[in-house]
């Protein structure tokens, strides 16, 4: 939860501010002047300063240098009366992240806020991945001794420290994005920002102001200016993933950017310049998208500078048991667990799955696995029996036990059969309940009824 530190001499306006603060989830503090907030900063951190900048003994702008002095990562904005915007604009300058003048709007107030909040937490982001990847090549993450993977591997390490651009292809859960992070981490911009971006999860106002920034004024909505993505990523790297699904009209801006290294926002004037690499990710033909005329043909040759074909995982199967190993030493870590490995038929039956959601669809598979399993060994029964592991979609692949001379426990046996049931309709429906629910032909309150008696964690599927 954020911590802001409201600094203001009225005590009105303290007030007004920490509760409607509080109201939207903060953790809030005050302080009446500079030296108070000084003081307090001291003691605990904050992550963002909200201050007036006239104030008795110290201004805002004094405070501004002294908190970071003490703590540079804390978010500074001012707060300010229209006549003194010069000395705001100054205190920008001297390394503000932003000012407000009053009386303002309080809905401005939430937006600054979340926006520079927002960038902060994409900064501590990368700096995070830099911290984890040094000492050691991204390279080790990527996982496989394939001939493909080896192949991708070398592709991707000569391309590495190259300016030119980059489109990597493969099915969803291939592991695209991991190709692209080694690429940056292993370049000369891994000190610079690594911005991702999914072109196919907004829509196409919100994609461009979001790759782009916008003015204050330009739409409904934009009650301050927004630094673009591409900003964000200056001298570093930006992934457009999905970039098939990239609308026509925002393909024309990501051209300018590709040939002139420049952009507007979205109701700017102003050229901005970057230095970006690109680096472009897509599960389509875009060579099939640009016949259809759904895919610019100019940007698809700025984009297809060196490409990179990341091969299924049902084409280099001899990956699986190297994966499998390396899951389930991050899910023990994950779920405090301690699975020794895979039994030889458990193993053998993913070896036999075609894995239609690839890498993905094999990481959900044990990390619910591990998360339900009992024992050391993982079973099939463990990873959702017979069906799932073949692929078949006929539930009655689940097989019984077979009765021996000894006999079997009934109750025991029947149990067991529902629950790798249950588990064989959820890995069938990706997690839907209510889709697992009518492949078992019972309603959906009996399925959670018989989730809860076996112990599966419905928390970790969905309901639709």
């Amino acid at each position: 939860m954020e911590k802001i530190l409201v600094v203001d001499n009225e005590k009105s306006m303290r007030d007004l501010l920490a509760i409607a603060l509080r109201k939207e989830g903060y953790v809030v503090d005050s302080a009446d002047d500079g030296d108070t907030a000084l003081n307090t900063l001291s003691k605990e951190n904050f992550d963002l300063i909200l201050t007036d900048i006239k104030m008795p003994r110290m201004n805002g702008v004094t405070l501004l240098h002294e908190a970071k002095a003490i703590s540079p990562e804390t978010i500074v904005i001012m707060m300010t009366a229209y006549a003194s915007t010069e000395t705001a604009v100054e205190a920008m300058k001297e390394g503000a992240y932003d000012y407000l003048t009053k009386p303002f709007r309080f809905e401005e107030v939430k937006l600054i806020i979340r926006n520079a909040l927002e960038r902060k937490m994409l900064r501590l982001e990368n700096l995070h991945l830099k911290r984890e990847l040094t000492g050691r090549s991204a390279f080790t993450q990527i996982l496989g001794k394939s001939q493909k993977m080896q192949k991708v591997l070398e592709i991707t390490q000569k391309v590495s420290d190259q300016r030119a651009n980059v489109l990597i292809l493969g099915e969803s859960g291939t592991g695209k994005e991991l190709i692209a992070r080694a690429i940056h981490f292993n370049s000369s911009r891994k000190g610079r920002p690594f911005v991702t971006v999914n072109c196919g999860a907004l829509p196409e106002p919100l994609l461009e102001s979001e790759l782009f920034g916008h003015i204050k004024g330009s739409f409904t909505g934009a009650i301050s200016n927004k630094e673009g993505l591409f900003e964000v990523a200056h001298e570093g790297s930006i992934f457009l993933d999905e970039i098939g699904d990239t609308p026509l009209s925002i393909q024309v801006k990501l051209l300018r950017v590709l040939q002139e290294k420049e952009f507007r926002r979205v109701g700017g004037t102003k050229n901005i310049r970057v230095d970006v690499r690109i680096i472009a990710a897509t599960n389509q033909d875009l060579g099939k998208l640009v016949s259809e005329s759904k895919f610019r043909e100019d940007l698809y040759y700025r984009l297809d500078v060196i490409p990179i074909l990341i091969p299924p995982l049902r084409e280099r199967k001899e990956d699986i048991p190297m994966l499998a190993d390396a899951f389930i030493k991050r899910f023990n870590l994950a779920f405090g667990k301690e699975i020794e490995g895979i039994d030889h038929d458990a193993l053998q039956g993913l070896m036999r799955r075609e894995w239609k959601g690839n890498v993905r669809e094999l990481e959900n598979c044990l990390e619910r696995a591990i998360a339900l399993s009992t024992g050391r060994i993982l079973t099939a029964s463990d990873l959702g029996g017979v069906a799932s592991l073949t692929g078949a979609d006929d539930l009655s692949l689940v097989t019984p036990p077979a009765i021996t001379e000894s006999g079997l426990d009934l109750e025991a046996s029947i149990g067991d059969l529902e629950r790798r049931l249950l588990l064989a309709a959820l890995e069938k429906t990706n997690g839907v309940q209510t889709e697992a629910a009518k492949r078992l032909h019972i309603s959906f309150r009996s399925f959670r009824y018989r989730l809860q008696k076996h112990g599966i964690d419905s928390t970790r599927t969905r309901k639709d």
